[in-house]
């Protein structure tokens, strides 16, 4: 049965729709309102209990009784619980514009996010009640992200534009994804704790990097040329695949550097270190070719051009930690220079996009507020801390310190959004 929503209001009305009460009803008016919703509750659920996590191994506080590796819990809801709903909120908004595509409804998406949704929720219960619970969070989860990217890889084969190589790189990487979830419920299954945390680092090379690669590839370049007219619209197609290229590279390191106990081989280290160091290089120089200098007047497309540059810093701090911790025989920053990729750049990314979508596809102006351009600056506080954490004397400390201005970075941000959602256009348009 389908749910019709009343999407006209009147911009005259003497309620306005900002002052509006919340109702779930709103989140059906467009895709990128629910996708974003679900995705932000995973979000925002997943940052407060690893926090908490954090919080027991500075302070005398009775720790929770633990069924799975909070290590393990963490990785996967951060890197396949909330980022795919994030996905599909952007994918089946910006998606059937880029493919010439009728819009779908969000009705049409209603299933497959209550299912991930659903399947979340369980993986933390399951964190401290048991595999079981945590075994049907990961297959309902697959099946609720499969289930969508069946009506995304339906949307790119019927399109008869020229131009579908973004959107089936997105499509390609979400079936990659639906694979790493049910390779993990394996993973859980057999108690492998090792295998199933190799399958997060590849799932960040193979599902969230080449998603986020190709969004930008696409969009960073056409923004940034209709608000700076100086800066030409330029966007090759070697550009992208040497990134795509890069990112299935480095996926072929995590599972040669994974296989081994005691360390990767120092052979193995030294030739990724060199790697990571020249596309490191070859980002940071797109960064500046895109027109980050020119971009930091305008704040919204600030926080995407310092998003790509921090994909360029990440692969150099994770070559430097590599060359660097050859005499040990492992990674001198160790999840810290993961982290400049993960919350670096996949963060900044995320803040940067949900934001200009939520704003323009919201009937609000398109541009960082005050709350929102000081949450961004958190969030890279955010970063560097984690990013510097295993030099601190008390790493524990620094995570625990990290966890706390991360919270203060996503907590403001993400409430703020969660009531637009729910809440009509101020502009009075429907959707």
């Amino acid at each position: 049965m389908r749910v019709r929503v009343n999407t006209k209001v009147s911009p005259h009305s003497p309620l306005r729709p900002d002052a509006a009460a919340w109702h779930g009803r709103w989140l059906l008016a467009a895709p990128h309102r629910l996708g974003f919703a679900a995705a932000m509750a995973v979000l925002l659920s997943a940052s407060v209990w690893w926090s908490w996590i954090l919080m027991q191994r500075v302070w005398p506080l009775a720790p929770p009784p633990l069924a799975l590796a909070p290590i393990l819990v963490h990785g996967v809801v951060m890197t396949l619980g909330f980022m795919p709903l994030f996905v599909a909120g952007f994918t089946f908004t910006a998606g059937p514009k880029w493919l010439a595509m009728p819009p779908l409804p969000a009705q049409a998406l209603l299933g497959p996010v209550v299912l991930q949704l659903v399947g979340w929720v369980a993986w933390l219960i399951g964190a401290h009640s048991g595999v079981v619970w945590a075994l049907l969070g990961l297959l309902a989860a697959a099946t609720g992200q499969a289930w969508q990217m069946v009506r995304f890889t339906g949307l790119c084969w019927r399109s008869r534009v020229t131009d579908r190589w973004h959107a089936a790189i997105i499509a390609a990487a979400g079936w990659s994804g639906v694979a790493h979830l049910l390779a993990l419920a394996g993973a859980v299954w057999a108690q492998d704790i090792a295998l199933a945390l190799l399958l997060v680092r590849t799932a960040v090379w193979l599902c969230l990097v080449p998603t986020f690669v190709a969004a930008l590839h696409r969009l960073v370049p056409f923004f940034t040329s209709n608000a700076l007219p100086m800066v030409e619209l330029w966007r090759p197609w070697w550009v992208l695949i040497v990134l795509l290229t890069a990112a299935a590279v480095e996926a072929l390191f995590e599972v040669g550097a994974g296989w081994r106990e005691g360390g990767p081989p120092r052979a193995l280290m030294l030739g990724r270190g060199l790697f990571e160091l020249v596309v490191g290089a070859i980002v940071l120089w797109l960064a500046l070719v895109w027109g980050l200098v020119q971009a930091l007047s305008i704040r919204l497309l600030a926080m995407l051009h310092l998003g790509v540059l921090w994909l360029g810093l990440a692969f150099c701090l994770l070559g430097a930690s590599q060359l660097l911790g050859l005499r040990q025989g492992w990674p001198l920053l160790g999840l810290g220079a993961w982290h400049a990729l993960t919350m670096g750049f996949l963060g900044s990314i995320l803040y940067a996009m949900v934001t200009r979508v939520s704003c323009g596809h919201g009937g609000r102006k398109l541009l960082a507020d005050q709350a929102t351009w000081w949450g961004f600056w958190a969030l890279q506080a955010a970063v560097l801390l984690r990013v510097s954490s295993a030099l601190w004397p008390n790493e524990s400390a620094a995570l625990a310190l990290t966890a706390a201005v991360w919270l203060l970075a996503i907590v403001p941000w993400g409430l703020r959004l969660l009531s637009w959602y729910g809440r009509p256009r101020p502009d009075g348009r429907p959707g």
